[in-house]
């Protein structure tokens, strides 16, 4: 298993986590900035982790980080399917 570190660094293990190097980018620059960072900040610190992945491990983390977030569109898009089904039943109500 291969460490890595973040800019300040400190050591990340790749073992496959994705929510392991989520929660390091957000205390590299999101807490040690006071939520005081840029959408740069942030870009340099991922391309920084990246750059030190292999190609093995940088195509687990996509795969891992591509499924995660397709898990997260469902969510929204039958979150957002609901909310118009009440929207929609909220209306019939108010008309009868």
């Amino acid at each position: 298993m291969a460490t890595i570190r973040t800019s300040s660094g400190a050591p990340l293990e790749l073992d496959g986590d994705l929510l392991a190097v989520l929660e390091a980018l957000y205390r590299e620059v999101t807490v040690k900035r006071d939520l005081d960072r840029t959408f740069e900040d942030m870009m340099r610190e991922i391309q920084h982790l990246v750059d030190q992945m292999s190609e093995d491990d940088r195509r687990a983390y996509l795969v891992e980080s591509l499924f995660l977030n397709t898990v997260s569109y469902e969510n929204e898009r039958l979150n957002a399917y609901v909310r118009e089904l009440a929207r929609v039943a909220q209306e019939l109500t108010d008309t009868e």
